[in-house]
This record gives structure tokens, C-alpha cells and sequence, in this order.
């Protein structure tokens, strides 16, 4: 079942309101701004029936191979070239990822993030490389996810969310979304990936209060969102974007009827109080320079309102002519009355912005094992549609819980149509090149 709200009318519906009476009044009412205002809906119908099996669900795993043993490395992403490929530095892959030293704990690493980068002549082997940036010269307190694309002339941009702000008394949640570029080459010599030429660091987008929740506006006690940048540029028309999650905005927090499903299923489906507070998004800001430093923010493509609180890490894979978004979650962020498995949900539609549609039915694409529900996290799918992700809190040999905080095997995903398949796994961390 898909719903695509239109009653978020973006601001350009107004201007050619104000346009028409000024005397453009013979000339035809352009679709682009009703277009840009269509946001779809995952319903709490839509919601229902994840059943696991082979075909939806990661292999266990019961040990692991750390690539940085001193460092906690979790959310992790591929240096692409401007149409979404993988970047090649003289026959070296690169990737970005969350790091924090393991003198910090498992659940106090989020506090102290920084992003490293680490390369590989194979796309399998990985070394780390170091800091992506200046650590001075970095925004916010600690740097949580984004994206890293290498442009014609071989300049890195480098998006990532830039979390509380430095020198705090007191750790904050404030999420802005931020860039910086630096310089990449390979050296013949030392066979390593070097970075320089650092640039500045500024902010792209902050919540705005009326598409995306501020903190203020926030109800309920669960996280908030305004994070992830991811960069697209659309195949289909040149223009290029952040994709990133966020929230509703609004201070009336209440739920319209596609939130929840058709006629006949709110006649019989309770929904629980509270679940209003949850209120995810996939949000959408669109660059207005080549430069990439500035953007204008856009309605949500997807909304979970009374669904789920995190579409986390949202990105989008283009393949056939069809979209695919995809975006990571976890159990305890569906709203109450909904339950679903940790792992990467994914939607389709034949064009960025419109009616998406749940793969394989209700969203699910792969999920954590039922007896290691917490095993991997943070999936992100290659353009080749395999999926990276990284272990999280896994069960070992023995049975025991142990944490991960390294690359988890990369998954096969046959992706046909509106249905996914999990066929295989590679190597930790594997990522192939683009062909």
C-alpha cells in the first residue's frame, strides 16, 4: 500500500500564485512545485508482518576481525564519485567511518566520534589512514554520519553532521549538517592514501521548524534527528541533493488517516498514545550551486509519522530506471502498537520524489537474526546492491554477547522490482568496484 501526502504545499505553489495574479494569468500553473511537495507515507498498515527468513535476514556471525583494534569503527561510507560510483585514487578504494578510541566505552563512543578513512587496492583489505579533517578545525563537539564524493577535479567533499558544539558544559543533540573538502592522492612510495589541502568547514542546513522538527518542537522521550547527509545527483535530471533523516515538524503532534492505512484497516486497528511522538522522515535539501555550499531544504520524500521515530542514514540507489531508498532503523524506535526487527528498509518508486512503495511488502530488506537481534547495524547499499554495515553487539562462538565496533560481512542482495533477496555474504567490509 502506498499514500503520498500533497497537503504540504511547498512555497513554490504560492510564488506562482503571486506570479499568476501579476499577470502571468494566461500561462499554464507549472507541476514542478506540486511535485516538489508530494511526500509518501510508511503507514502502520504498511508496517505489519515482518517475518524473518533466509531471504530477509544477515548470516550469523560468531567472531570477527578487527581493521583498527584500538579504535570502535561503526557507521561507515564509500568515497563515490558525483554520479554515485565508486571512487578509485590510483587503483585505491576509500572509505569513511565513525571512529572513537576504545579507551572510551561501547555506549559512550557516540560522544566522542570522529570520522577516519581507511583504503584498499582490493576493496578488502583495509588500512586506516587517519583523521578526515583537522580535528580543531572540525564543527560541532564530535562529527556523527554523512557521505564523501570526489568531484571532476578530484576535490573530496566531505558531508557529515556536525553534533553539539564544541566546548559545551554539557553534551547536546543539536544535529546541523556541515562540509568540508580536502585534497586525496595515492603514494607510490609508501603505498598509502594521503589527505591535504584542508578546507574550511561550514554548515549546509539546520531543522527549520517547518518541514523538520527542531528541538523545541520535539514531544516524547525518545531521540531526536537532523543528521546523515547523504549526496545524490539525480540520473534522470542533473540536480543534485542531500538526502538525509530527520523529523516531522509541527507543534500539534497528531496523525492523518494515510498515517495509519486504508478505511478498513483503521476500523479495527488501535493505535496507542504516544505514538504520535514518533515521527521520522527522510528529508530532502537541494543544492543551489555546483560548489556545494548552498542548499535549500525541501518537503520530506518519505514521512513515518506514528511508524517510526529514525529513518536513519537514508540513501538512494538507482537501478533500472527505478528508485530505491533505503534507510536503517532499529526495534525500539517503532512507534508503540509496532514492532519490527534492527535493520535496512527500503522503498521503490519510478522517480525521486513521489509515491514509494514498501519492498517485499512492509519495507523490510534485511534483518538482524532473531537469536542475535542486535548483531549488525548501519547497512548501506553499494551501487552494485551489495550492503556494508558493521557489527554491533554480536553473539560469539560460546554464546556470549560481545561488542563488534568493526566491518561486518558485506551482504549479496538480489534486488528485482519491489522484491530483495539476501543471496550471500562476502568479506568484512568488502566493497567492489563500480563497472
Amino acid at each position: 500500500m502506498g499514500n503520498v501526502k500533497k497537503s504540504s504545499v511547498f512555497k513554490g505553489i504560492a510564488l506562482s500564485t503571486i506570479m499568476l495574479v501579476s499577470g502571468f494569468a494566461g500561462m499554464p500553473l507549472s507541476t514542478n512545485a506540486a511535485e516538489e511537495a508530494e511526500t509518501a507515507v510508511w503507514s502502520r498498515q504498511d508496517a505489519q508482518g515482518y517475518d524473518l527468513s533466509k531471504d530477509n535476514t544477515a548470516p550469523n556471525i560468531d567472531n570477527v576481525d578487527e581493521v583498527a583494534p584500538d579504535y570502535w569503527v561503526w557507521d561507515t561510507w564509500p568515497l563515490r564519485n558525483r554520479d554515485g560510483s565508486i571512487a578509485q585514487i590510483n587503483g585505491y578504494q576509500v572509505v569513511f567511518a565513525l571512529t572513537a578510541s576504545k579507551e572510551y566505552t561501547w555506549s559512550g563512543r557516540h560522544d566522542e566520534a570522529q570520522i577516519r578513512y581507511f583504503y584498499s587496492k582490493n576493496g578488502k583489505d583495509w588500512k586506516m589512514g587517519g583523521l578526515a579533517y583537522e580535528s580543531e578545525d572540525a564543527l560541532g563537539a564530535r562529527q556523527w554520519a554523512g557521505s564523501a564524493m570526489m568531484d571532476d577535479d578530484d576535490k573530496v567533499h566531505l558531508f557529515y553532521t556536525a553534533t553539539g558544539r564544541k566546548g559545551e558544559e554539557q553534551t547536546t543533540f543539536e544535529q546541523r549538517l556541515a562540509k568540508t573538502t580536502f585534497d586525496i592522492e595515492a603514494d607510490k612510495k609508501s603505498k598509502s592514501v594521503e589527505l591535504s589541502n584542508f578546507g574550511e568547514h561550514e554548515i549546509l542546513a539546520e531543522a527549520d521548524g517547518e518541514y523538520y522538527e527542531t528541538q523545541e518542537q520535539k514531544t516524547g522521550n525518545i531521540i531526536y534527528s537532523f543528521r546523515d547527509p547523504w549526496f545524490f545527483q539525480d540520473p534522470k535530471t542533473g540536480k543534485e541533493y542531500l538526502i538525509f533523516e530527520g523529523n516531522t515538524a509541527g507543534d500539534d503532534k497528531s496523525l492523518d488517516p494515510e498515517n495509519i492505512g486504508d478505511a478498513d484497516f483503521r476500523e479495527t486497528h488501535n493505535v496507542p498514545a504516544g505514538a504520535e511522538d514518533y515521527n521520522g522522515n527522510v528529508g530532502i535539501a537541494e543544492a543551489q550551486n555546483e560548489d556545494l555550499t548552498d542548499f535549500e531544504l525541501l518537503p520530506p520524500l518519505l514521512e513515518a509519522n506514528g511508524v517510526n521515530q529514525q529513518l536513519e542514514r537514508p540513501h538512494i540507489l538507482v537501478k533500472g530506471g527505478e528508485y530505491y531508498l533505503f534507510t536503517i532503523t532499529h526495534k525500539f524506535t517503532f512507534a508503540p502498537g509496532l514492532t519490527g526487527p534492527d535493520g535496512l528498509y527500503g522503498f521503490t518508486n519510478d522517480s525521486l520524489r513521489g509515491d514509494y512503495e514498501p519492498l517485499n511488502g512492509n519495507g523490510l530488506v534485511v534483518a538482524t537474526p532473531e537469536d542475535d537481534p542486535f548483531m549488525t547495524y548501519s547497512h548501506a547499499v553499494m551501487p552494485n546492491g551489495t550492503v556494508i554495515s558493521f557489527v554491533n553487539e554480536y553473539r560469539d562462538e560460546n554464546g556470549e554477547l560481545q561488542f563488534g565496533g568493526t566491518f561486518a560481512p558485506t551482504l549479496k542482495l538480489s534486488i528485482h522490482g519491489d522484491e530483495t533477496k539476501v543471496t550471500g555474504a562476502l568479506k568484512p567490509g568488502q566493497i567492489m568496484p563500480s563497472h
